[in-house]
């Protein structure tokens, strides 16, 4: 259960801001919700089992503490991805099939790669257990696109969807960070250790929050 639930709440804020709850958006444009939806589903299900297959083979050959080590800094990248953000370029009107399949391959080829398939490999790995795994990330993404075609489309966009999207950032940071502590030897966290990984992650975060709010100047200023 403990492997679902975190499933479920990780992945539904790594969607926040990404790529393919914006091609959720895109997509409810021009087709039903429950089309859309149902494209997710299968895209998801297919894409994540073989995410979750990559996680669960890791631990055979890769020590636990090593790919825990992984787990949380790649929780720091999954935050640091976030503040960054995704832009659609084009993956909406690549295809011409019928609305379910324009959506589903649609789908399948935006996650390949993508931080919340990446974040499913990591908790397949940390958790180890395919079903659980497999149920939390698949119904996170429902939810997350779900949420995503409110607000792209019923609501107008009126939640605030970057403060969102910077809530979750620094939700990732912080799992990531409290991982690192618990997971790294204690040799390793001496002071200056310690002192200079926080600085680097405060820079970051500094230099893509500096970048996100030049993005969102230019698009406010372009006519």
């Amino acid at each position: 259960m403990t492997a679902f639930l975190f499933s479920l709440g990780f992945v539904v804020l790594a969607e926040m801001g990404d790529k393919t709850q914006l091609l959720a958006m895109a997509f409810a444009t021009r087709y039903r919700a429950s089309v859309v939806l149902w494209g997710v589903f299968a895209a998801t299900t297919c894409n994540h089992f073989l995410a979750v297959l990559a996680g669960n083979y890791l631990t055979d050959v890769v020590p636990v503490r090593y790919i825990q080590v992984a787990a949380a800094a790649s929780f720091i990248l999954f935050g640091l991805w976030t503040i960054r953000g995704d832009e659609l370029r084009g993956e909406d009107k690549r295809f011409s099939f019928s609305p379910f399949w324009s959506v589903t391959i649609a789908f399948f080829l935006a996650e390949m790669g993508d931080k919340t398939q990446l974040a499913t490999v990591t908790l397949a790995a940390k958790y180890q257990s395919v079903i659980p795994v497999l149920a939390g990330t698949t119904i996170a993404m429902l939810i997350a696109d779900a949420i995503g075609i409110v607000i792209g489309v019923n609501l107008g966009r009126k939640i605030p969807e970057r403060a969102v999207k910077w809530v979750a950032a620094l939700i990732f940071v912080g799992f990531g960070l409290t991982g690192l502590y618990e997971y790294l030897p204690a040799e390793l966290l001496s002071a200056p250790v310690v002192i200079g990984g926080l600085a680097i992650v405060f820079c970051s975060v500094a230099f893509l929050g500096r970048a996100d709010l030049s993005r969102l100047l230019q698009r406010t200023l372009s006519p």
